[in-house]
């Protein structure tokens, strides 16, 4: 409140340095919560590019599979998938964008000849190998969705936090601090004003005197 605040000239400098900081502080997290604001946005449109391949790459192993049983069996399809002896290995490092932490994840082993997928080019047929092809293209695009689902959602996190931080200052603090501004440089200048008033009516009565 403003008028808890003493009307001296110590405390309206230190409220000027406050204010100046605030300022600063306003302005440059405003800077902030615009340049997440503008990397969200280009994520995602790639979020929206990844979530149409990954739809669309879905589609494409669910007909080869379908395929597959029809043609081969249920009884091949399950043999070949058993078959397989090593599974992709996955790796998460991390970037910094704009100060907040998203992940990178790699993957080695997704997409694998016909020798790696271990059930043998002559106990399989071309079907078994499109939809084996079909379903690792499907995970490549898995894990890049990963990746740029959890990038989203930690920019929207820290937008948020951003968010709360500049509207606090700009309509909380830095209000309160000019108004206890305002307050003490109108005290200050009535305390001048009765000063003056006091030191002429001294004067006056000097000039009485004499």
């Amino acid at each position: 409140m403003a008028e808890d605040v003493k009307p001296t000239r110590k405390n309206l400098m230190a409220i000027n340095d406050r204010i100046d900081l605030s300022e600063r502080g306003h302005d440059t997290l405003e800077q902030k919560r615009d340049g997440l604001i503008m990397e969200f946005m280009e994520i995602l449109d790639e979020a929206k590019d990844v979530r149409a391949d990954v739809e669309s790459a879905y589609g494409d192993a669910q007909s080869a599979i379908d395929m597959a049983r029809a043609l081969d069996g249920d009884v091949a399809v399950r043999g070949a998938a058993a078959a397989l002896q090593t599974v992709p290995e996955i790796s998460s490092s991390s970037k910094n964008v704009m100060g907040v932490v998203v992940p990178e994840i790699a993957s080695t082993g997704v997409r694998k000849s016909l020798d790696e997928r271990g059930y043998g080019v002559l106990s399989s047929s071309a079907r078994i190998d499109e939809a084996a092809a079909a379903y690792e293209r499907l995970l490549e695009q898995i894990i890049l969705a990963a990746e740029v689902e959890t990038a989203m959602r930690k920019l929207l996190v820290e937008i948020e936090t951003t968010k709360r931080r500049v509207n606090a200052l700009e309509f909380k603090l830095l209000p309160e601090l000019y108004g206890n501004r305002d307050f003490i440089e109108q005290k200050l200048e009535e305390q001048e004003r009765e000063e003056i008033f006091r030191l002429k009516k001294i004067k006056n009565k000097q000039a009485d005197a004499e």
